[in-house]
């Protein structure tokens, strides 16, 4: 098993007060780009064939060094890297990164030699190879080989990528995002993100911290993690690339295909409170909301600017969103129209017109009383205009009043430039040094709010539970339970099902029909057939003898077996239930619109195990059929409760079958009026067992 390295080890090698650059070019440039920060520690050239490195002389070796150093930047190829990494640990060095590509990443001979590597390292933390460092700026420590964007600053933002390149360009960021530090992990040999995260988390200069995950091969050690950054109130942010792999094929369920390929990182992300965004510029306004602001109690927002047509497109770009424009009370639109022209209909969003344009004292007056609404966070919409061609100065009352108003509110504010270069680099950083979030691009902002309000109801929800990590399935076999038995196993978990008798001849299907009362489902029994619609065995709604016994006649040479149930025939809603199995993940649970158009629809929400009521509850909210459940256009309400209660009866069915259960499938859970229940109209089980 590959060792990792403890926090304060990482911290040693991130935070170092004496590095050696072993190498020619790349080590000179590392040298470079640490006097350009202003370093202040020593830095050890080595280097056998020149006599001195950026001004200081060379070391012919390692063992020449006047003592360990606490990092080390080694780029030399692929073979002697390995042994310049066992002399680095055997001498008690803090660290080293690892230039050299010829490893994992090419296969065949590098995946041995990168083995060799990690076992030069040994206990000594090791990044890369195939890496391009990493730029501390809070400390001015730059063990990078290449030119990057970012200057010294005091407390700022983290961003770990595996990629290079992607390190590179994020530092050439405009957009007023102080840098803290910029770590590339390339193979991560033995540094990956949870450890990255842990060390950094222990500093105390450092906001959030923003993630590019093109996978994660430890789940437990990125859990354990987010929950360090969790506890030293550092947000965390990802931008996830590629698809999960999924490590069974679809058998019975549906569950796997309303996951979707990386649904199971959205549902780890969302329990751990880690927010995830899509794109470059989200990430970035991202970070900076939460590094100005923090987690958001909620998403409730207010937005002012001087045009209506500004207003009008940010009511528009909420809509579909998780986030809210609350109406205004009438006392607080009196307090806002008392510092307006008459003329200005006061509503949120507000155009506050021009009359105040240019007017720092007025302009504060009406931001003030707009804040005092209470609101999660207040913006207010401000293109600076090009300064080559064009005079900012009355802008810089309205940058001015933002602030002062944020301040005698005590409310949380951001200037939002529509277009990211109409909100200049250092009116940015102005206004983030006192304390307004300078916020750039309408959409990316709101997705912004969006995700600092969900880390802000993760925070106030409390830690989660720990994940369920089962090892590979008990057994190498499988066995598909058929509806019967399903029902019955889950029963015993608390399940509501139908009453119903499993019989074998028409006749008895009759009787059965008799005894439990029409209208009656007739459907045939077998573990062979997952979907009964499809080969015509299933019959609902049959309201007399006559039509039982035709159905049972027509089904029994499919099965030899048929169910009678008694119909339900009150259902508000249609759930369908679902647990599928992942390599990594372990056992899911996916809950959604069911039915036999569950696909169809595509309404699903997936929840990684253990769950509890709450999460359970958010995630059927969350669906775009949620209204069905609480009283869609005349329905009356559906009995949540009990939706709720037979969810959990499946979750807690699938953690007591933690190490088997490979998929399940409750579809349709009819859902039937508040105080009538939740019935499980069909289930299907496979369970791994001995071969």
């Amino acid at each position: 098993m590959t060792p990792r390295p403890s926090p304060a080890a990482l911290r040693r090698l991130l935070r170092p007060k004496t590095i050696a650059v072993v190498g020619g070019r790349e080590a000179e440039i590392v040298a470079e780009q640490c006097d350009r920060l202003g370093y202040d520690g020593t830095i050890w050239p080595v280097n056998r064939k020149r006599d001195g490195i950026a001004g200081r002389a060379c070391f012919g070796r390692l063992e020449d060094l006047p003592g360990p150093p606490d990092a080390a930047f080694v780029a030399i190829p692929a073979e002697p890297t390995i042994e310049a990494v066992e002399l680095l640990a055997a001498m008690g060095a803090g660290g080293a990164v690892c230039f050299a590509s010829g490893f994992r990443e090419v296969g065949g001979e590098g995946v041995e030699r990168q083995e060799r590597l990690v076992a030069a390292a040994g206990p000594m933390p090791m990044m890369g190879p195939n890496c391009h460092g990493f730029v501390n700026y809070l400390d001015g420590a730059a063990l990078w080989p290449d030119q990057h964007g970012g200057a010294r600053t005091e407390r700022g933002v983290a961003l770990i990528t595996q990629s290079g390149n992607m390190a590179i360009n994020l530092s050439m960021q405009q957009r007023a995002l102080p840098l803290a530090h910029l770590v590339t992990l390339g193979n991560q040999a033995m540094i990956g993100i949870p450890e990255c995260i842990e060390a950094l988390a222990g500093d105390e200069r450092i906001t959030a911290i923003g993630l590019h995950i093109e996978g994660l091969g430890d789940l437990a050690a990125f859990e354990r993690a987010a929950a360090t950054a969790r506890a030293r109130d550092i947000p965390l942010v990802a931008l996830k690339t590629g698809r999960s792999i999924k490590g069974a094929e679809i058998a019975l369920s549906h569950t796997a295909s309303l996951a979707g390929p990386d649904g199971l990182y959205d549902a780890l992300f969302e329990r751990l409170g880690v927010a995830r965004v899509h794109t470059i510029p989200e990430l970035l306004e991202t970070l900076k909301l939460l590094s100005v602001c923090g987690p958001l109690p909620g998403a409730r927002i207010c937005s002012m600017s001087c045009s209506g047509g500004e207003a009008s497109l940010m009511a528009d770009l909420a809509e579909g969103r998780a986030v809210a424009f609350p109406p205004m009370a009438a006392d607080h639109r009196e307090r806002v129209a008392a510092t307006l022209n008459r003329l200005v209909s006061v509503s949120n969003p507000l155009d506050y017109h021009t009359f105040i344009w240019g007017r720092e004292e007025q302009l504060t007056a009406t931001f003030t009383a707009m804040m005092s609404g209470g609101y999660d966070l207040s913006m207010v919409v401000l293109d600076f205009p090009r300064r080559d061609r064009c005079d900012d100065t009355d802008w810089w009352s309205t940058v001015n009043a933002v602030a002062g108003a944020a301040q005698a509110s005590g409310g949380r504010a951001a200037v939002l430039a529509s277009m990211p270069e109409c909100l200049p680099e250092d009116v940015g950083a102005y206004l983030a040094e006192r304390g307004v979030a300078p916020m750039q691009g309408m959409a990316e902002t709101l997705t912004a709010i969006e995700a600092a309000a969900q880390i802000g109801r993760v925070l106030a929800d409390g830690d989660p539970p720990a994940l369920l990590r089962p090892g590979p399935p008990a057994h190498g076999g499988a066995r598909l339970y058929d509806e019967w038995e399903s029902k019955r196993m889950l029963a015993a978990h608390g399940l509501t099902v139908p009453d119903g008798a499993l019989v074998t001849t028409a006749a008895e299907a009759v009787a059965a029909a008799e005894a439990l009362g029409h209208p009656v489902a007739v459907k045939a029994v077998s573990a062979e057939m997952a979907h009964k619609t499809e080969h015509g065995a299933v019959a609902l709604n049959l309201v007399d003898a006559d039509a039982v016994d035709a159905a049972a006649a027509r089904m029994l040479p499919i099965s030899g077996r048929v169910l009678v149930e008694r119909m339900v025939t009150d259902g508000i809603a249609e759930l369908i239930v679902g647990v599928d199995r992942d390599v990594q993940f372990g056992p899911y649970l996916v809950v959604g619109f069911g039915g036999v158009l569950v696909e169809l629809i595509d309404d699903s929400h997936t929840l990684l195990l253990p769950t509890d009521r709450g999460r359970v509850l958010a995630a059927l909210q969350s669906l775009k059929t949620a209204p069905m459940l609480t009283g869609y256009r005349g329905l009356p309400p559906a009995d949540l409760d009990a939706a709720l209660d037979a969810i959990l009866a499946v979750a807690a069915f699938t953690a007591e079958h933690a190490d088997t259960v490979l998929e399940l499938d409750v579809n349709p859970l009819i859902v039937r009026a508040q105080g009538k229940g939740a019935v499980a109209a069909d289930a299907l089980i496979r369970l791994a067992e001995p071969e």
